[in-house]
């Protein structure tokens, strides 16, 4: 029998790739014990990336969501693994080097084992430093290479980033093939050329659907001496999500591999609650195109997870676009003329960009680029009139060096501007600001949390982490379910009042006691909960005020448990008793 490979399930990444947003805490302690209970899992993937900032945008704590998940996994001796994203850490743009320490801190006393850090332009300098920090707090660092398909992209290039990351105290090495496009062959050489040279360094491969290309990668890589293998479940597997654990499994086993077994009642049971979480509301916000691999990835090499964001995108400017061209009197584009010329555009702009491989944020960059890029060709002007700031501290080298060299065309586009081009260590331009969130904390009357978890929350996710406090957070939240579930009913053929009718045949009504003037609030006696449609309600508590006649202020209790799915008199509305103020579909909230 060949060598062991095990198997990780990045339940945390299959969210990611095929929508907007992940489960709440209360359905992640539901489908953890059924993760363990399948029995074929050696690691689990259970935060990192945009987990934590998701759980902001519910209004939900993000430490305690972490902590929940990571305990089960714990118990049993599962290893548990987060997504770092290197000088990024947990969000989109540069994080300051106190903050980065204390994230390992924070996540190693969450529970969590192993990070897996990346740099989207495979740049040491951000690797190593992560590799530092994680190793000062008892992680595993787990150094990643971010596979991608270009003349430079080589195995020689990968494997003297590999000996050079190792070198610096890595302990493991993960091939990231975030669109799926890295050719199998490739891979087998690359995994062959690490483990020559560093035969005890464990090598996991993580690998999307995408294109269609990562079944006969994971084989090559197997073939060749990798360890674990990064998989998914359905019903989010395949499409531009990874392949199923039952097909891989199955695929290894045939050629010879040491496999683990999978128990298939727990396995149908997860999946089952699974597509249950996606029918609660996650589904909303699923692209049904995510489901689908696609050839054309391998022109423009887009992520998998960014299709659903690309795909809003493209829809965004469609009409715009049909408009100008209806003006000038030519032919107007469908959505796929118009997704063909965005991969066309990314294609010619990510050589000119250095090749950044195509991964967060780089490829929302690249991204972007080529769709302003589009936007204004199609009105008429020229490229690169549009380039955010973001992008151009990638390009100037503010978050570090690019693998390729820059077209002229760009640098000289720089100097019009006036802008510098930099070498220096990446780190360097983002001063510490550990106190200064601090002294934030500290004049709201805010708690650091335990291992300072929130305090770190907030220097990671500033902006995110005062809208969960304010409770500004939870209301876009709820208002956002609401808008995604009666826009699927009216694309089903549902009108305005069918959509109001099966909400209120689903909901009880809070009644008016006296007749007198809505309020949400009085002087006297502080606010009532401000109640939006989405928003929970318990039974104790005051809905409303009545401002009677007499001069009284009148407290209005809900009576019921539940969330808020119609409010039938505003803020100053005159109503009379017996008429109805809202409508509540009952429900019990985890706590």
């Amino acid at each position: 029998m060949k060598k062991q490979i095990k198997f990780s399930l990045v339940y945390r990444d299959m969210w990611q790739s095929s929508g907007k947003y992940q489960p709440r805490v209360d359905q992640l302690e539901r489908i953890a014990p059924l993760i363990i209970e399948m029995g074929c899992f050696d690691r689990v993937e259970t935060n990192g990336g945009a987990f934590e900032q998701v759980n902001l945008l519910y209004g939900e704590n993000p430490n305690k969501a972490v902590r929940a998940f990571t305990k089960p996994f714990n118990d049993v001796g599962i290893q548990t693994h987060m997504l770092d994203r290197g000088l990024n850490a947990l969000r989109m743009y540069p994080v300051p080097s106190d903050v980065r320490k204390l994230m390992y801190k924070v996540k190693k006393a969450q529970g969590v084992d192993i990070t897996r850090i990346f740099c989207g332009l495979n740049e040491v300098r951000n690797i190593i430093l992560s590799i530092k920090y994680a190793l000062e707090a008892g992680m595993i660092p787990q150094a990643t290479l971010c596979i991608t398909y270009s003349p430079i992209h080589t195995v020689e290039y990968y494997s003297d980033i590999a000996d050079k990351l190792i070198e610096a105290g890595a302990k493991e090495i993960c091939l990231k093939d975030m669109a799926g496009i890295g050719r199998p062959g490739m891979l087998g050489k690359l995994v062959k050329s690490i483990k020559e040279k560093h035969p005890d360094i464990i090598i996991q491969y993580h690998g999307h659907s995408g294109p269609g290309l990562s079944m006969a990668s994971i084989l090559e890589v197997c073939e060749n001496g990798a360890d674990i293998i990064d998989v998914a479940m359905e019903p989010l597997s395949w499409g531009k999500v990874h392949p199923d654990v039952i097909s891989v499994q199955a695929m290894l086993k045939d050629e010879g591999f040491d496999v683990p077994e999978i128990n298939m009642k727990a396995y149908m049971k997860a999946r089952a609650m699974t597509q249950e979480f996606m029918d609660d509301f996650l589904g909303y916000f699923i692209d049904p195109t995510n489901k689908h691999t696609s050839s054309l990835l391998l022109k423009c090499g887009l992520p998998g997870g960014m299709m659903g964001s690309m795909m809003a995108d493209l829809k965004g400017v469609h009409s715009g676009i049909n408009l100008i061209l209806k003006s000038k009197n030519e032919p107007t584009l469908t959505i796929d003329d118009l997704l063909v010329m965005l991969f066309d555009e990314v294609e010619y702009v990510w050589p000119k960009l250095g090749y950044p491989p195509l991964v967060t944020p780089f490829s929302q960059y690249v991204k972007n680029v080529a769709l302003m890029n589009v936007l204004q060709m199609a009105k008429g002007e020229g490229r690169w009139t549009m380039i955010d700031n973001h992008t151009w501290d990638m390009i100037l080298g503010k978050s570090g060096r690019l693998p390729g060299e820059l077209d002229p065309e760009i640098i000289a586009l720089a100097k019009e501007k006036g802008f510098e081009f930099t070498d220096a260590d990446p780190q360097s331009n983002y001063p510490d600001a550990l106190e200064d969130y601090k002294k934030e904390m500290d004049d709201n009357g805010w708690e650091y949390g335990q291992d300072d978890e929130e305090l770190f929350e907030l220097a990671m996710h500033d902006r995110q982490y005062r809208d969960y406090k304010s409770g500004a957070a939870q209301k876009r939240f709820e208002d956002e379910i609401t808008r995604a579930k009666d826009a699927a009913m009216a694309k089903n053929g549902f009108s305005e009042e069918d959509i109001k009718k099966i909400k209120r045949a689903k909901a009880d009504p809070i009644i008016a006691p006296s007749s007198g003037q809505v309020l949400w609030e009085v002087s006297v006696d502080g606010p009532s909960i401000a109640p939006f449609i989405g928003c929970k309600i318990q039974h104790d508590q005051v809905f409303c005020y009545l401002s009677t006649p007499w001069g009284e202020y009148e407290k209005v209790y809900t009576g019921i448990t539940g969330r808020v799915v119609e409010i039938c008199a505003k803020q100053g509305d005159n109503v009379k008793k017996g008429d109805v103020i809202a409508y509540v579909q009952r429900c019990d909230f985890y706590a």
